[in-house]
This record gives structure tokens, sequence and C-alpha cells, in this order.
């Protein structure tokens, strides 16, 4: 009796991590979709302010400024991955302690 509480157990557990990662993956492609976005209206936004720029000191210093800002950019998206993966690996740790318990 006990080794067939202990393989249903299992089960569940093998079952809830599945659910777990299709979830993740669903996340992160959504995330990818959203940074894609991000990125193609940041170069098209650069692209249009770009035009405008007459003088060699104006460009100088739209580069500075849009490096910076896609970095920032960069930045944010990275820390939301980061944040995706970090919920995804506390859950399946939390999931894996119940197999033990």
């Amino acid at each position: 009796m006990n080794a067939s509480l202990n393989f249903k157990k299992s089960f569940e557990a093998v079952e809830s991590l599945m659910n777990l990662q299709m979830g993740t993956i669903n996340k992160s492609i959504e995330l990818q979709k959203k940074s894609s976005d991000e990125l193609a209206n940041f170069f098209k936004g650069e692209a249009e302010k770009a035009q405008k720029l007459t003088t060699p000191d104006e460009v100088m210093a739209f580069n500075i400024e849009s490096s910076k800002a896609l970095f920032e950019l960069l930045k944010s998206q990275g820390d939301a991955f980061t944040a995706v993966a970090t919920e995804a690996r506390v859950a399946a740790t939390e999931e894996l302690s119940k197999l033990t318990a």
C-alpha cells in the first residue's frame, strides 16, 4: 500500500512539474514577444529622431543617449526574464520538496 501511495505522490509531482514547465514556457514566449515589440518600437522611434539631426554634435549626443536608452531597455528585459526564471525555480523547488516530505 505504501508503494502505491509513493507512486501516486511521485506521479502527481511529475504532473505538477510538467504543468509548471508549460506555464514557464508560455510566460517566456509572451515575454519574448513583448521584448521584440519593445525593441522594434525603440528602433523605429530612434530612426525617426535620427532623421532630424543636422550637426555632428547632435549626432554624437543622440548616439550617446540612444545607446544609454537601449542598454536600459535591454537591462529591464533581462530583469523580466530573470524574474520568470526565479519564479519557476522557486515553484519547482517547492514541488520537489513535497516528494521528500
